[in-house]
């Protein structure tokens, strides 16, 4: 696949979308001269540092608990290697190949600014198989992310000495075997090389790069497959005025206000019911920006201290310069696993909310607009049963939410007392992504089902396209059928992003605008 653009390593800014370019090869990294001059320039420095004999941690002495243990000239290679063999303690199912790719590209950002003693030959060796497609098999479980991520990160690496799996050309191999393919050699660690490569956050960052990029598509859905919903019930457009939000300017109220604005926008459904006798909506529909915008906020949140840990060196210790090496805790998974807890929660709030609507979808009280979504029920169950599914969806996110972060168990015989608990922040958070999307998936089957019942008056033009493209993938419901096969085609359509798509394509066709503040910050990432 071409690329479009190049980034270097250790010195270019990096954010979400640019990893996650990186990991679908539209963005090829690399190094510049300056970089690998810096990245020669601490290697050196470690080597004087074991010339001198100077004591420093994770160069001549054990790790964790063993810091105190000096370890002679000699063995400070085998150390490091045995660091990679030792804490190599992951278990469960591997994370995606995804998810480990933007790991390795973590890391290799962080450790080409030159600060962490790291060989030019070993880092390399990283871009190497990250150019050759032949990511490490890393197991999801085992990090309590504080130290860095020890047991996932050396998984990672445990190739670089030979070791471990990789995935190749679509199969699980030995490192081995990999080699007798390529014609490699494994590398032998230098000092305080293996340190540096399994001290990091990467493991957290990458599920947070994950969550952002999810829950982003999962908020933009929302806000579109919601504004549907109101079309199909008849809500007010009142609640999302410009003037109201203006009174609690919250950011993300009011981009979500201002982009079911643009959602309605010459809406002739609206028109049909301005002069109607209900007061004001049930929360699920009158209350979306408050509740959508507020889940947006702790995105932002998430987003802004994200793209300083990818930008950061977590390793330990790290190396100044001849005179100053520092062992500290930049590890410490902390910031970015309570902010994932944060956006974990304000997912499945969008789930819950969600649900509510598909509930208030079949009770039949919007005029026009059949109990059940049918017309013919008693011998048809119609949407009934649909909403058991987001319900349970709902109450799963639920006991999913509380706080990993919350949580400390002390390991390393008590050297490492607290620790973060990030690496099941990240997991679990985009574990209710994932059910948020089956849910809005199953609110877009309602939502259309309800928009129907409103022919032959026309929504405004983005709706209305939506509705029709919908009509495409999932035909109108008369009577019952196995619906499973509909929910299927809708989290298809939310995994990938095609209303987005097709909301986007519109816009730039008809020259549209969106109605709505603050767009940079929350559109791009």
């Amino acid at each position: 696949m071409a690329t479009d653009r190049t980034f270097h390593f250790g010195e270019d800014h990096l954010t979400a979308s640019i990893a996650l370019g990186m990991a679908h090869r539209t963005i090829k990294g690399m190094f510049s001269d300056e970089c690998l001059k810096n990245v020669n320039a601490s290697h050196q420095r470690v080597q004087r540092i074991v010339e001198r004999g100077d004591t420093v941690y994770g160069i001549n002495t054990g790790f964790g608990p063993l810091c105190n243990t000096k370890i002679s000239k000699a063995d400070t290679k085998i150390l490091q290697s045995n660091i990679l063999k030792s804490h190599s303690v992951g278990v469960g199912e591997p994370i995606s190949t995804e998810l480990a790719k933007i790991m390795l590209i973590l890391k290799i950002h962080a450790l080409a600014k030159g600060y962490s003693g790291i060989a030019e030959t070993t880092l390399q060796r990283m871009l190497w198989h990250l150019e050759n497609d032949a990511i490490p098999v890393v197991p999801s479980q085992g990090s309590v992310g504080a130290s860095g991520d020890l047991a996932p990160l050396s998984h990672l690496f445990l190739p670089l000495i030979g070791l471990g799996k990789v995935k190749y050309q679509g199969k699980t191999i030995t490192t081995q075997e990999l080699f007798q393919k390529m014609g490699l050699n494994p590398l032998e660690l230098g000092p305080k090389e293996g340190l540096a490569l399994i001290n990091g956050t990467q493991f957290i960052a990458a599920h947070g790069v994950m969550v952002v990029h999810k829950l982003q598509h999962c908020l933009r859905q929302a806000d579109i497959i919601g504004a549907m919903m109101l079309e199909g019930l008849q809500g007010s457009m009142k609640p999302f005025f410009e003037e109201l939000h203006q009174l609690r300017p919250f950011k993300g109220n009011q981009h979500v206000a201002g982009r079911i604005r643009t959602l309605l926008q010459g809406s002739e459904i609206l028109e049909d019911h301005i002069d109607c006798e209900r007061v004001q909506d049930p929360y699920s529909l009158r209350c979306m920006p408050q509740v959508h915008g507020a889940s947006r906020n702790a995105w932002l949140h998430l987003k802004e201290l994200l793209e300083i840990e990818l930008n950061s060196v977590t390793d330990n210790p790290v190396i100044i310069d001849d005179e100053l090496t520092i062992s500290g805790g930049n590890f410490h998974g902390q910031p970015l696993a309570m902010a994932l807890d944060y956006a974990a929660l304000a997912a499945s709030e969008i789930g819950n909310i969600s649900d509510r609507r598909i509930y208030l979808a079949l009770e039949g009280n919007s005029p026009g607009v059949p109990k059940l979504l049918m017309n013919d029920t008693g011998i048809n169950s119609g949407y009934m049963i649909l909403q058991y599914t987001s319900a349970a969806l709902a109450s799963e996110n639920k006991s999913l939410c509380f706080p990993a972060s919350a949580d400390s168990i002390p390991t390393s015989l008590g050297q490492e007392d607290h620790v973060s608990m990030g690496s099941i922040s990240g997991r679990k958070a985009l574990q209710i992504i994932e059910n948020v999307e089956k849910i809005l998936a199953i609110e877009l089957l309602t939502a259309a089902q309800a928009f129907e019942y409103r022919k032959p008056l026309k929504s405004g033009i983005l709706l209305d396209e939506i509705h029709t493209f919908l009509r495409t993938k999932v035909a109108f419901a008369e009577n019952d059928r196995v619906f499973a096969d509909d929910i299927e085609t809708g989290i298809e359509i939310i995994q990938n992003g095609e209303i987005i798509n097709l909301v986007d394509r519109i816009m730039e066709e008809k020259q549209l605008k969106w109605n709505t503040p603050h767009l940079d910050e929350f559109e791009t990432y």
